[in-house]
C-alpha cells in the first residue's frame, strides 16, 4: 500500500471546487461527513457560506474561499492559503464549470470563450496549483468530474461538450507524463450522466422553453459517492457513473453516425421542459448568481421528482474488481462442470 493509500485511511485536506451547488456541493458534504476538512473553492458569497456551514455541521473543518477558476493567479493564491490554514492539500477535486444553452450560431464568440476559460481551463488551473504542492512530496490525488459529454457532443451545448472533450486529453496527456515519472501522485476522471443540479435554473440559456437534463436523471449524491471513492481509490483511470454514460459512450464507440442522427431528432425536445423559461432566470456566466443577498440554489435541481438516487451502474464500477472475480470464479465452475459432463 503506497503511502497515498495509507493516508486515505484518516481525515485529510481536500479541496473542492465548485462547491456550491450539484455535485461539488454533494461531494463537499460527503467528504466533511467523513471527518476530511475541506477547502470550499467558488464565486457567490451566499451559497459558499451556506456550504460552509454544511461542513462544519457536520464536524468538518471548511475554508470557503471566493475563486473564480478562469483566474490562474487566483487559483494559486486559494492553493497557498488552503496549505496555510488547513494543512498539505491530499485531495483536489474540480468541478467547477459554467455553459450556455443555445445553437452554437447563437452563441457570441465572448461568451464560448468564458465557458472555456471555466470548464476547461480552471480545471487545468486547479490541476497546476494541486500539483505544485502534491509533486515535492510525492503524493496526493487529482480528481477530475468528467461528463458523458466529453466523448459524445449533443446539440445545444457545444461550448460545454467541446469543454469537456479537451479535459479527455488532458487528463490522459497528465497521467501518462506521471506514469513516466514513476509518481505516486494519481490522477483519475469521474465520467458523469445527467444530473439533477442546480445549473438549469441559473445556466445562460437562450431556449425558448426551461432547459432539462436527458433524462434519466440522477442525484448528485449518487455522483458524488463516485466522486469520494475515486479519491480513495485513485489509480484507476476513470470511473463511469450512470447506466446511460455507460451506453452512451458504447454506443458512440460502435455506431457514431446513428448517434447523430438520433441526436439531431431527440435532442432538442429532450433538453427542454413543456415550460417556458422563467423571464427573470438568472445567468451566471459572467456574474455568480448568487451574489451578496441572493439566493442559495443548494445541491439539488428543480427534478427531484424525477431523479434516481441510486445508480447499480455506478455501483459496479466502484466494485469491478470484485465483480471480475466473481465472474472469473463463475466462469471457472462452469468449465469444470462441462469437464465432468463431457468425463
Amino acid at each position: 500500500m503506497t503511502p497515498q493509500e495509507k493516508k486515505s485511511r484518516h481525515k485529510r485536506v481536500v479541496v473542492v471546487t465548485g462547491a456550491t451547488g450539484g455535485i461539488g456541493r454533494a461531494t463537499a458534504r460527503q467528504f466533511a461527513e467523513r471527518g476530511d476538512s475541506v477547502a470550499l473553492l467558488a464565486r457567490g458569497t451566499t451559497s459558499l457560506d451556506a456550504v460552509a456551514a454544511e461542513v462544519e455541521a457536520a464536524g468538518a473543518r471548511a475554508l470557503p474561499l471566493s475563486v473564480d477558476m478562469a483566474d490562474h493567479r487566483a487559483v494559486e493564491k486559494a492553493a497557498a492559503q488552503v496549505e496555510e490554514e488547513l494543512g498539505e492539500i491530499d485531495v483536489w477535486v474540480n468541478v467547477a464549470f459554467t455553459s450556455v444553452f443555445a445553437r452554437f450560431t447563437d452563441i457570441e464568440p465572448e461568451e464560448y470563450q468564458r465557458v472555456t476559460d471555466v470548464t476547461y481551463l480552471g480545471y487545468v488551473n486547479g490541476t497546476r496549483a494541486a500539483l505544485a504542492r502534491m509533486q515535492p512530496r510525492d503524493r496526493g490525488a487529482v480528481v477530475q468530474v468528467g461528463s458523458a459529454l466529453g466523448h459524445r457532443g449533443i446539440p445545444l451545448q457545444s461550448a460545454y461538450c467541446g469543454a469537456k472533450h479537451a479535459l479527455e486529453g488532458f487528463h490522459e496527456s497528465l497521467r501518462t507524463e506521471l506514469l513516466h515519472d514513476g509518481s505516486n501522485v494519481r490522477v483519475t476522471i469521474v465520467e458523469m450522466p445527467a444530473v439533477n443540479t442546480p445549473q438549469f435554473s441559473w445556466v445562460l440559456s437562450r431556449l425558448p422553453h426551461q432547459a432539462q437534463p436527458v433524462p434519466p436523471i440522477y442525484q448528485p449524491e449518487v455522483a458524488a459517492r463516485a466522486v469520494v471513492h475515486a479519491a480513495d481509490h485513485p489509480r484507476r483511470r476513470a470511473y463511469w457513473v450512470g447506466a446511460s454514460t455507460a451506453g452512451t459512450l458504447v454506443a458512440n464507440k460502435l455506431a457514431p453516425g446513428l448517434l447523430d442522427r438520433y441526436l439531431a431528432r431527440t435532442g432538442f425536445s429532450s433538453q427542454q421542459t413543456g415550460d417556458p423559461k422563467p423571464a427573470d432566470q438568472p445567468a451566471n456566466l459572467w456574474e455568480p448568481a448568487d451574489g451578496p443577498g441572493g439566493r442559495d440554489f443548494g445541491a439539488h435541481g428543480r427534478f427531484d421528482g424525477r431523479a434516481h438516487g441510486r445508480s447499480p451502474q455506478a455501483w459496479a464500477s466502484r466494485h469491478h474488481g470484485t465483480l471480475g472475480v466473481a465472474a472469473a470464479v463463475a466462469a471457472g465452475a462452469g468449465a469444470v462442470a462441462l469437464a465432468r459432463r463431457a468425463a
